[in-house]
């Protein structure tokens, strides 16, 4: 397919009867999903890039994206991985001295199709009140009912392993540490010895890597296939379990493989790791009305009573009672529903958050878990509320320095 965007009458109809009219963008055709809406402003390249929106269609409830162009360096994977974008009105122009190319540009060349010129609003309270459902836009089909059809016989993502579709397939090793100005480094931060990580890939942003390496740690990335005898004698000090796509009770093989690896050595786990390792302890998951989509969710740290802007993207969570019956500590809740955010356990070295302390999505103030994965594989136990705290408050120390570079 050519690169350039050219648009064309567009459907977007769900699967309860719901159909809109708009214009395309980005590629032509015909692409299925299920439909979420995210709230973020912002961050739209990170988004569609973020693998874990393999098999949905992203709606946005800022009225307006692709001001700002695209560029490679924000990107969280090689490739876009969300099935369709939902816009209200798309930038006629982009402006921004790092951009190098268009947002419907970019979605041409990854044959990606977006739709504007859609009440996002209705389509958002329509989401919100009945909640996330199968979808389908197309400028190939014009009959309504044959698109609602098409919705219909989607498939869900419900029970379906996703991870295998964007997972790697070998490890390798990663080296890339942060490279905007706009994030505080703990590269001043002395540690006794170089800590090594196995960073299982379920689907894995670059900026959670990015940390890990800030951390001073040496990251060894590896497929989600990976085996016990792959950690257990890789010589490492860590387990990290990243983010992904899809339904966590389908990804059998790392819940098994965590089981086996679980008290053997620390294991940290964000989003789809925080779900797996919840389940391979033996606690519940189930899939939430509309998902957490955007970068404006406030969670409270219950064991430093401290409230952190995130940036979430999941539709599926731990149940909370579920998880204290297996031996942890619930530490974070969502105060929008009240729903599981982190946890650490009893007795193992385990962390786990349900949300991206990797992303920036204003505040950097969750970034401090990661320091606390640091402390984890120096101690062996997982973190104390008094490590949180201090975790917390030298982030704090970290944000009030003067940005490293003069021109921001």
């Amino acid at each position: 397919m050519a690169s350039r965007s050219i648009s064309k009458p567009c459907l977007l109809a769900l699967e309860d009867g719901t159909v809109f009219s708009g214009q395309s963008f980005g590629a032509a055709g015909t692409s299925t999903g299920e439909f979420v809406f995210n709230t973020a402003m912002t961050g739209y390249q990170e988004i569609l890039t973020d693998p874990s929106y393999c098999g949905q269609v992203v709606v946005m409830t800022n009225p307006l994206m692709g001001n700002y162009g695209v560029n490679e360096e924000d990107m969280e994977s090689p490739g876009v991985f969300a099935h369709g974008f939902v816009v209200r009105e798309l930038a006629r122009r982009h402006s921004n001295h790092r951009a190098t190319k268009s947002l419907a540009s970019y979605l041409a060349e990854r044959d990606v199709m977006g739709i504007s010129d859609i009440d996002t609003r209705a389509l958002t309270r329509k989401l919100r009140m009945e909640g996330a459902m199968r979808g389908v836009l197309t400028t190939e089909e014009s009959d309504t009912r044959r698109c609602v059809e098409l919705a219909r016989q989607s498939p869900s993502i419900q029970g379906v392993d996703l991870v295998e579709r964007v997972a790697p397939k070998h490890a390798m090793d990663w080296k890339d540490g942060l490279n905007s100005a706009f994030i505080r480094s703990r590269s001043t931060t002395s540690k006794s010895k170089t800590l090594r990580v196995a960073a299982i890939d379920c689907g894995m942003k670059r900026h959670i890597l990015r940390h890990l390496i800030d951390l001073g740690c040496e990251v060894r990335v590896m497929s989600p296939r990976c085996t016990q005898e792959d950690i257990l004698a890789g010589g490492f000090d860590g387990v990290f379990v990243s983010n992904g796509p899809g339904d966590p009770s389908a990804v059998h093989y790392v819940n098994d493989l965590l089981k086996i690896i679980m008290g053997k050595m620390p294991i940290f786990g964000i989003c789809l790791g925080h779900q797996l390792l919840g389940i391979a302890l033996g606690a519940k998951s189930f899939k939430l009305k509309f998902g957490h989509h955007g970068g404006n969710h406030p969670v409270q740290n219950l064991l430093t009573s401290r409230v952190e802007i995130t940036s979430q993207n999941h539709g599926f969570a731990i149940d909370a009672d579920s998880i204290v019956k297996v031996g942890a500590t619930v530490t974070h809740i969502n105060l929008n529903d009240k729903t599981l955010e982190g946890f650490v356990h009893q007795d193992m070295p385990i962390l786990a958050v349900q949300y991206h302390p990797e992303a920036s999505p204003g505040p950097q103030d969750a970034a401090y878990l990661f320091d606390c994965f640091a402390i984890m594989m120096e101690t062996g136990q997982s973190p104390s509320a008094s490590q949180m705290s201090q975790a917390q408050d030298a982030l704090k120390e970290r944000l009030a320095e003067p940005p490293s570079n003069s021109s921001i």
